[in-house]
C-alpha cells in the first residue's frame, strides 16, 4: 500500500510535525497511532487489510514515528547497567545496589558503562529509509527506571531519604551514559532524526511517585542537562511520562521542554480541559485520548467526538494519540481508524 495522497494545500507529514514542535499552528493537529503491542498487529492488519506495519500507518495519515537507539554490544554479552536476580520479578525485589551504603560502594558494584559498546547502525538504516514522516527518536534514556531497578524500587525510594548521595552516584553513572550515547547518536543521526523522544515514567493514576522536591533534587537536572543537549543539535524534546505528573509541568517548562507525552486523560489533573487551563501555549501536547477503557468501550462516532473535543481544547499544538502508546489487543481497530478520521476531517 502506498502513501496516503494529501490535498493540495496539505502540509507533508514531517514538514507538519515540524511546525507543531516548534509551536504553530499547522493545518490540522498531528497524529500518531502510537505504538501497538506485538499481539495487536494481527487484527490490525486484518482489519486494514494490510501486509505490514507501515502500510496501516499510510493508511491511516500517521505523521510520526518512533526510532529508539543504542544497541549495547558488550564483547562479553554485558548489559550497561547491573541487573537485578532475573528470578525476582516483582516491584518490592532487591536491586543489585539495595545494599550499598557508601559512594564507594556504588563505584565497586556500578562501574561506569562504556558508551563505545552502542551500536547506532540499525536505526540509521531504518531512518535512511523513513521517507516523509517525522522522527522522534534517540536511546530512550529512563533515568528514574533505571536507578528503581538498581536498587530496587522500594530500596530506591528509601535511599533517596536516608542515603541520597549513594542515589546520586548512581544515577550520575546512569545519566553520563544517556547523556554521552545520545551526544555520539546525535552526531551520527544529523538532520535525519527531528527530535529527542525519552522516557521516565514518574506518576501512578493519582500522584507522583516522589516527591516535587525528590524530583528537582535527583532527576531534574538530569533532565535540564539532557535537554540542553538536544537543543544544541537543534532537536526539540519530547518526554514520555505516563501518570499523574501535573505538579511538575511548571519544573519541565521550565527546564526548557517542548513537548509532553502520552497526558494519561484519567490521571488526576491530566485531563484535557485542566492541561489546557493550565498549560496551553506553554508546551506542545501528544496523546490525550483515554485507552484504559474509552478507545477500548466506544464507538466510532464517540472516539471522533472526543478527538474534536480533546483538539478544541489542546490545540493547535497537539499531536493526537491514545494515552498510553501501547495500544493493545483490547482496543478495536475501527476506533483507532476514527481517531485518525476525525483528525483528517479537521
Amino acid at each position: 500500500m502506498g502513501q496516503t495522497k494529501c490535498k493540495e494545500d496539505d502540509m507533508l507529514h514531517r514538514e507538519r510535525l515540524k511546525t507543531i514542535f516548534a509551536g504553530r499552528a499547522a493545518d490540522r493537529s498531528g497524529f500518531w497511532m502510537g505504538n501497538p503491542d506485538t499481539e495487536s498487529w494481527p487484527g490490525l492488519l486484518s482489519y486494514f487489510g494490510a501486509t505490514d506495519q507501515e502500510a496501516v500507518r499510510w493508511r491511516l495519515n500517521d505523521d510520526y514515528r518512533w526510532f529508539p537507539a543504542g544497541d549495547y554490544r558488550h564483547p562479553e554479552g554485558l548489559s550497561p547497567f547491573p541487573r537485578r536476580d532475573a528470578t525476582k520479578h516483582n516491584f518490592g525485589a532487591a536491586g543489585p545496589l539495595a545494599d550499598c551504603e557508601t559512594v564507594s560502594d556504588v563505584e565497586v558494584l556500578f562501574p561506569h558503562p562504556d558508551p563505545a559498546y552502542l551500536d547506532f547502525s540499525a536505526t540509521l538504516a531504518t531512518l535512511d529509509a523513513a521517507g516523509d514522516v517525522y522522527r522522534g527518536g534517540g536511546m530512550w534514556g529512563c533515568h528514574f527506571d533505571a536507578i528503581r531497578n538498581l536498587f530496587g524500587f522500594e530500596e530506591c525510594l528509601v535511599k533517596m531519604h536516608t542515603h541520597p548521595a549513594v542515589v546520586e552516584a548512581a544515577l550520575a553513572r546512569v545519566s553520563d551514559f544517556i547523556h554521552e550515547g545520545n551526544r555520539r547518536f546525535f552526531e551520527l543521526a544529523g538532520d535525519r532524526l527531528d527530535a529527542l523522544f525519552f522516557g521516565n515514567d514518574l506518576g501512578t493514576q493519582l500522584d507522583l511517585l516522589i516527591s516535587p522536591e525528590h524530583f528537582r533534587r535527583f532527576l531534574l537536572p538530569h533532565f535540564h542537562r539532557l535537554i540542553e543537549l538536544s537543543h544544541r543539535q537543534g532537536y526539540p524534546v519530547i518526554l514520555h511520562s505516563c501518570g499523574a505528573i501535573h505538579k511538575i509541568i511548571p519544573d519541565l517548562i521550565d527546564a526548557g521542554l517542548d513537548a509532553l507525552h502520552p497526558l494519561q486523560a484519567q490521571a488526576v489533573n491530566m485531563d484535557a480541559a485542566t492541561l489546557a487551563r493550565d498549560f496551553k501555549g506553554k508546551i506542545v501536547f501528544m496523546g490525550g485520548i483515554d485507552n484504559q477503557s474509552f478507545l477500548v468501550n466506544a464507538t466510532p462516532a464517540q472516539v471522533k467526538d472526543e478527538v474534536r473535543r480533546v483538539c478544541g481544547l489542546l490545540g493547535p499544538c497537539l499531536v493526537v494519540s491514545p494515552s498510553h502508546e501501547t495500544i493493545l489487543p483490547n482496543v478495536p481497530p475501527a476506533n483507532i481508524e476514527a481517531m485518525s478520521e476525525a483528525v483528517n476531517e479537521g
